[in-house]
């Protein structure tokens, strides 16, 4: 991470920020983006940009040449931001497929979109991108996240195909996430077996990292230990 200017969406969520802390205290020098909004002043190893939009192309497009502008260049896009919910399909909301749909993969379309001309100038061009174990196969009330994760998969997919050469692209598929939301959705589950901030920080890393050169096109399930 020595060195390397990496973007991170969704920033200041719990995963967000386990990442751009790993990251930073290995050298890395991180723009963190997201919807809430952010005080901190710049520095030269970190910029936030809050207040965006992801879902909308423009706001995301001023977000990463913002970032691209501040440090010059980009060499990696790690896609944190998205949404949950839980419905059932015949009870549920049609609303809940397009906010599911806008929150997890068009935010992962359009900052990518965004930053792939600055990936593609430096020499180890990345995206990580953050799917879900849970869209292999929807559970019941899984059906508008497993779908836009799915989605997400299948952008994984064909991006690694269309940059082979000049960018790679990969994507973690967590199950759940020990995160204090997550303990307080789920008080009775054990814990013990949900995969941390930190574990799954360590895969994104790498796949960032210099050492991934020859992953593209991966789905990595990290599951803990569900």
């Amino acid at each position: 991470m020595q060195g390397k200017v990496l973007v991170i969406t969704g920033a200041l969520g719990a995963l967000g920020r386990v990442v751009a802390e790993i990251a930073q205290s290995r050298g890395a020098r991180v723009a963190g983006i997201d919807h809430a909004p952010s005080q901190l002043p710049a520095t030269p190893e970190r910029i936030e940009i809050g207040g965006v939009d992801l879902s909308d192309a423009a706001q995301a497009k001023t977000a990463i040449e913002a970032a691209a502008s501040h440090f010059g260049k980009l060499e990696a896009l790690i896609n944190i931001a998205g949404g949950f919910a839980f419905e059932t399909v015949g009870d549920g909301d049609i609303k809940t497929w397009h906010r599911m749909h806008a929150l997890n993969v068009m935010t992962a379309l359009n900052t990518s979109r965004a930053a792939l001309p600055h990936l593609a100038a430096s020499k180890a061009g990345r995206i990580v991108n953050i799917g879900a174990m849970g869209a292999l196969q929807a559970g019941s009330g899984m059906a508008p996240y497993a779908a836009s994760k799915a989605g997400v998969h299948r952008l994984t997919e064909a991006l690694a195909n269309e940059w082979k050469g000049k960018v790679t692209v990969n994507a973690v598929l967590p199950s759940i996430i020990d995160t204090k939301a997550n303990r307080a959705d789920m008080p009775k589950a054990d814990f013990s077996k949900w995969v941390t901030p930190q574990e799954l920080a360590e895969v994104i890393l790498f796949l960032a990292s210099d050492a991934a050169s020859g992953v593209t096109g991966a789905l990595i399930p990290v599951g803990g230990r569900v």
